[in-house]
């Protein structure tokens, strides 16, 4: 198993490195466009949710991403240093109240594009998992 690593400090901007990042694993493992598009859109959701709500945007706080590559599988693992949250009851939004509101998407996607979403650590740490074959 192969392991990447990176680090940020957590500002919105540095959303382009971790695109980078992404884009650099695509072009090593071969990916091919439907796994690259769910995993672009899975991991930087999770870092901007680790950056705006984890680390609220304090760039003296960092957010580290790894990805651990074997199996058959892509695992991105998410981790900011901030209090966590309470993953188990989340609004749903589709729910009619939530629709317009601009906020409240990341994770639902997250569980729709990867083959697994698993939270540790009172949620400090987000694990996306997409399998390849």
């Amino acid at each position: 198993m192969k392991s990447l690593n990176i680090q940020i400090p957590s500002l919105p901007d540095n959303i382009r490195i971790i695109e980078s990042f992404i884009d650099n694993a695509k072009d090593k493992l071969q990916l091919d466009d439907d796994i690259y598009g769910n995993i672009m859109i899975s991991v930087t959701e999770s870092v901007n949710n680790a950056i705006t709500h984890g680390n609220r945007q304090d760039k003296n706080k960092n957010v580290s991403i790894s990805l651990h590559i074997g199996d058959g599988r892509l695992t991105f693992r998410v981790e900011d240093e901030g209090n966590g949250f309470d993953y188990h009851n989340l609004p749903d939004p589709t729910a009619p109240e939530n629709l317009e509101k601009p906020s409240g998407r990341g994770i639902f996607l997250m569980k729709h594009l990867a083959d697994e979403v698993v939270f540790a650590e009172e949620g400090r740490v987000v694990e996306l998992t997409f399998y390849l074959d």
